[in-house]
């Protein structure tokens, strides 16, 4: 039967507040653990509000009915202030989390920041983005971070260098289909990547004939046994507009014989591991470039 890692990322102030203990109840109703990626600074996400006047993006925004999806709380904030520092007045969710047996990991410390401007960023830029992520996560939890996730998965070669320097057990940065040390110039990174291979619910609603009432069977016949499973699932998504969706889905999933586990367990389930780069490319559903794992 499929094993799943299960990825949350948590993408901003009203998703960590509000999906994340929501999410944290359901999953200890199935006994499952899985994987929080958390965004910790200051909730900017408003600010991507410019990004509507590419076709795109728009189009994406008015196939998942995201005002409706994600709030618009979030659809504002940071507009024309700098938005709240989620680790400041959110740590005791961020905690629980971690007191609960989850796997907790670096999101980004300025979700939007990264997302929209990581093409123009230095090193010592991303070095103290990354940084001052790490350095609130830990105060938080008593313990650095063991992963991350870049968001959007907006990541280049300096990313993965700067990343390098840090004592995470592995990342999860890229799209792809199996786990791999990243390489920069022909060198190996020291940490291996473990990508998401399954779409997620923003890329797939309202495309190719897929509504929420099909979405969860669709979701379950793409997981194999024989190939790895790594599903990102959002707190404002799934954790919120979607919960019920959600508990609909894991109940199925169990039904199907599927198994969620954080991503670090994935890593004992793997072989050799090889080395791929990794390059920008295009998905469907999804607008602008991802990094994607390179096939031999």
């Amino acid at each position: 039967m499929p094993v799943v890692g299960l990825r949350i990322d948590v993408d901003t102030f009203r998703g960590t507040k509000l999906g994340v203990p929501a999410l944290c109840k359901l999953l200890k109703s199935h006994g499952i653990k899985a994987t929080f990626f958390f965004s910790v600074g200051p909730d900017n996400m408003g600010r991507h509000l410019w990004r509507l006047v590419k076709p795109q993006f728009l189009l994406k925004m008015l196939r998942s009915k995201a005002a409706s999806l994600y709030g618009w709380d979030i659809i504002f904030m940071g507009t024309f202030w700098q938005g709240p520092i989620i680790a400041d007045k959110l740590r005791h969710v961020i905690k629980t989390a971690h007191d609960d047996g989850h796997e907790i990991g670096l999101h980004a410390w300025d979700h939007y920041q990264w997302q929209a401007k990581i093409d123009t960023m230095d090193s010592e830029s991303i070095r103290n983005s990354i940084k001052r992520g790490i350095n609130a996560l830990t105060e938080i939890t008593g313990e650095p971070p063991s992963c991350s996730a870049v968001p959007g998965w907006k990541c280049n070669d300096k990313v993965l260098i700067e990343k390098s320097g840090f004592p995470f057990t592995y990342n999860s940065d890229c799209r792809g289909s199996g786990i791999f040390y990243p390489t920069v110039d022909g060198k190996k990174i020291a940490q291996p990547q473990i990508p998401t291979t399954l779409p997620t619910y923003d890329e797939l609603i309202g495309r190719d004939g897929i509504t929420n009432d099909n979405y969860n069977a669709h979701v379950i016949s793409l997981m194999k046994p024989d190939r790895l499973n790594v599903l990102t699932i959002h707190a404002e998504a799934e954790g919120i507009a979607c919960l019920g969706m959600f508990h609909d889905f894991l109940d199925r999933a169990r039904n199907s014989g599927i198994e969620f586990v954080p991503l670090s367990k994935l890593l004992g389930n793997t072989g050799e591991i090889p080395c791929a780069e990794i390059h920008p490319s295009n998905i469907p559903g999804r607008e602008g470039w991802l990094a994607c794992q390179s096939i031999n």
